[in-house]
């Protein structure tokens, strides 16, 4: 049974489609890859799977359920996170308060224990709190765990992001351009960081990256799309070289 199957995904707004017949299974612990060209759906089929779009018509399986009419906080409790393509942090708010935002989910105290803050509700704040403390370690923010995220530089906002998901600790993450924006050095760090995070936590990884060198050193399999359709799947090698591809994408060499 597959970690997570999209089958015959349709998705329009008005007059304009962004998928059209969609289908593909991504493997438990596995680095899928979904690229394509601007504007070719990749974006829009993240937000089907984390139910912020609901299409016109296909399945979305997870662990062989339907979610397709989840919505997105049920789809977050059964196991799903992500990250954004532009970066939605609090910008305000510490590094520590951002990635605690991602254990919101795991709280169980009520109103009035929370609001008190004895018993229960303390017992539980510190076992947060110890969650976040492993994360930050994990992902190398510890030495700014208390400065607000705005005071940051663009690729350590990029990973505090990646922190707030890990917190909700997820079974399938879904990273729209990860590494958009970085320098080399950052895209590294964070290569490091979601290779870690698939090998060390097993956590299935769902991924559109523009970075092709990356996407082929890191997939397990390669998904693309041109103009909301599926021209090839397959591993990394083997997209590399269809023709569809190269034409779409990759582009062709003048003859």
């Amino acid at each position: 049974m597959a970690h997570l199957a999209c089958r015959d995904i349709y998705l329009s707004f008005g007059g304009v489609t962004a998928l059209s017949g969609v289908s593909f299974e991504v493997a438990k612990g596995e680095i899928f890859a979904v690229i394509g060209p601007n504007g070719a759906g990749k974006s829009s089929l993240l937000n089907c799977i984390s139910g912020l779009y609901r299409p016109q018509k296909g399945r979305i399986q997870f662990d062989g359920s339907d979610i397709v009419h989840l919505k997105p906080h049920r789809r977050a409790r059964g196991g799903i996170a992500r990250s954004f393509q532009n970066i939605a942090l609090f910008h305000e708010m510490t590094v520590t308060d951002n990635i605690l935002i991602g254990r919101h989910l795991h709280l169980k105290s009520g109103i009035l224990t929370g609001g008190l803050f004895i018993g229960p509700a303390s017992r539980e704040e510190r076992r947060h709190r110890e969650r976040v403390a492993e994360i930050l370690d994990f992902l190398h923010l510890d030495q700014v765990a208390g400065q607000p995220v705005g005071n940051l530089p663009y690729g350590l906002q990029k990973r505090v992001e990646l922190a707030r998901a890990l917190a909700m600790e997820p079974a399938l993450l879904l990273l729209d351009e990860p590494m958009a924006g970085m320098n080399s050095e950052e895209r590294e760090d964070m290569v490091r960081f979601i290779l870690e995070t698939n090998e060390t936590k097993g956590v299935t990884i769902v991924m559109i990256e523009h970075d092709m060198g990356i996407v082929m050193d890191i997939s397990d399999t390669v998904c693309v799309l041109d103009f909301g359709k599926r021209i090839a799947l397959g591993t990394p090698e083997s997209v590399q070289k269809d023709p569809h591809v190269i034409k779409a994408y990759l582009g062709e060499e003048d003859a």
